[in-house]
């Protein structure tokens, strides 16, 4: 007979054996354990890094999903300093091999998993041919916008926020207590409004109206606002204290608004009426507006005569008896059967002088020659003794040339004179004269000619001097 071998009864017999497997399969047990995070060892992977902007939340075993389904892990996590001073996070990723290789512009994004915090990160995968190779790095560019968090929704409802949607609640409920019955009957007549609703609202939504560039178009409008919503708020607090004012006068205000309509009746009565004066006098404030841009240019000579206006009007009402009696015999003038042809010839001469005085007003006006000729001729005689006045002149000694004003002559001076011996005299004699000086007047350049030539030496100047002289002369003293 063979011996008998030993059975599995005979290893389950040996004490020192099963301690060994058991401690052995302890240690097995605790080293997945520890390394679970991690994946199961010797188990192929697909490793990238993904750079993210804000990785709060995020710990190290963090799962990766695609479309729901976990493909891997998030080993470690580091924190990383850009070159332009921003904070961000370097996250690395453990994923199967079957995921591989992800196509290049796949999409990464941190999502809650349970109301309690936790994250996982999601990849969405794009539709390039070109894929991420082993060690690649997921770019900032491809990280999907930041999801709405719980806590970030619940944060929103600060003390400030909590205390207004209770005032809110508060003075909303205030203003709908004891109207139900006049909710009630204003819904009912919402029904027409609703009814023709419809094709208003098909329009809207018609793409020919851009409705869907609205909301885009508030978001824009909302951006421009909040730099000065600072102000905003002022304005509503501006606002609060002056329809607080405007409530400690509500009764006047009431009693205004509900005497408008007769007002209104009245105005519609009335208004017409009063159409043909506001044309009317429209007309003529057009027509003194000549009159008023002189009145503002002849305040500064105004100004003086109403100051001594007082003592005028205080002898007017002698005047006023004197000037009845001139009017009186203005009445008798009037009615005389003389004065008719006379007004008559006046007005003739009158037209027979126009042009005259019109030639010669500006020597006065313009030039000042007639006050300057009675001033010279004063001047002439301003000398004298007890027995009458002397006359003023002075004798110019003039060079006894050919064709001289000193003399007898054939023609106008005109250059210097020789002597026997062919050399120049000492004086040369040329003649200026302007018999029919330049006196601005109608036809004549504006210039005063007379006393205001300019002597040309060597020259022979007769008539009018091609260059234009000043219109101004010497002025005369009062």
């Amino acid at each position: 007979m063979r011996p008998k071998r030993p059975g599995f009864g005979a290893l389950a017999g040996n004490p020192v054996l099963v301690g060994a497997i058991t401690v052995l399969t302890t240690v097995i047990a605790v080293f997945l354990a520890y390394n679970a995070n991690a994946g199961l060892p010797f188990t192929p992977v697909y490793e990238l890094d993904a750079v993210v902007p804000n990785a709060s939340g995020l710990i190290r075993g963090n799962e990766v999903r695609i479309g729901g389904s976990r493909v891997g892990q998030m080993s470690s996590l580091t924190p990383l300093v850009r070159s332009d001073g921003s904070v961000a996070a370097r996250a690395h990723l453990r994923l199967l091999t079957s995921v591989k290789p992800l196509p290049a512009d796949s999409r990464l994004a941190i999502r809650p998993r349970s109301p309690l915090g936790l994250k996982y990160i999601e990849i969405t995968l794009g539709h390039s041919t070109k894929g991420l190779d082993e060690g690649a790095e997921i770019p900032l560019a491809r990280k999907a916008p930041k999801p709405v968090e719980v806590d970030d929704l619940f944060s929103m409802f600060n003390p400030a926020t909590r205390d207004a949607a209770a005032r809110n609640l508060d003075e909303f409920g205030t203003g709908l207590a004891g109207r139900g019955a006049g909710l009630n009957a204003a819904l009912g007549e919402l029904e027409p409004l609703v009814t023709h609703l419809r094709p208003a609202l098909r329009n809207i939504l018609n793409p020919r109206s851009h409705f869907a560039r609205l909301f885009p178009a508030l978001e824009r409008a909302a951006r421009e606002l909040a730099p000065v919503a600072g102000t905003q708020a002022a304005l509503f607090g501006a606002l609060d204290r002056t329809f607080g004012a405007l409530a400690q006068v509500s009764g006047p205000i009431q009693q205004t608004i509900a005497r408008g309509p007769a007002a209104l009746d009245t105005a519609t009565r009335e208004l017409p009426a009063q159409q043909p004066f506001l044309r009317e006098s429209a007309e003529l404030f057009r027509r003194l507006r000549p009159g008023f841009v002189s009145f503002a240019a002849a305040s500064t000579h105004l100004a003086p005569a109403f100051a001594q206006a007082p003592a005028t009007l205080n002898a007017t009402p002698g005047l006023a008896h004197d000037l009845n009696e001139t009017l009186a015999q203005l009445d008798v003038l009037a009615t005389d059967r003389r004065v008719d042809p006379g007004i008559a010839r006046l007005a003739e001469t009158a037209t027979i002088l126009r042009d005259p005085i019109a030639f010669i007003a500006p020597a006065q006006t313009t030039c000042n020659y007639l006050s300057l000729f009675f001033r010279n001729l004063q001047s002439t005689f301003s000398e004298g003794d007890s027995i009458g006045t002397f006359l003023r002149f002075g004798i110019l000694g003039l060079p006894q040339n050919p064709n001289s004003e000193a003399g007898p002559s054939d023609a106008p001076a005109n250059g210097p004179a020789t002597n026997r011996v062919k050399e120049p005299l000492r004086e040369d004699s040329f003649l200026h004269s302007n018999p029919y000086p330049n006196s601005a007047a109608p036809g004549q350049p504006h210039e005063c000619e007379a006393g205001n030539e300019r002597y040309v030496a060597g020259k022979q100047v007769i008539g009018n001097q091609p260059d234009l002289q000043p219109a101004r002369t010497e002025a005369t003293k009062r």
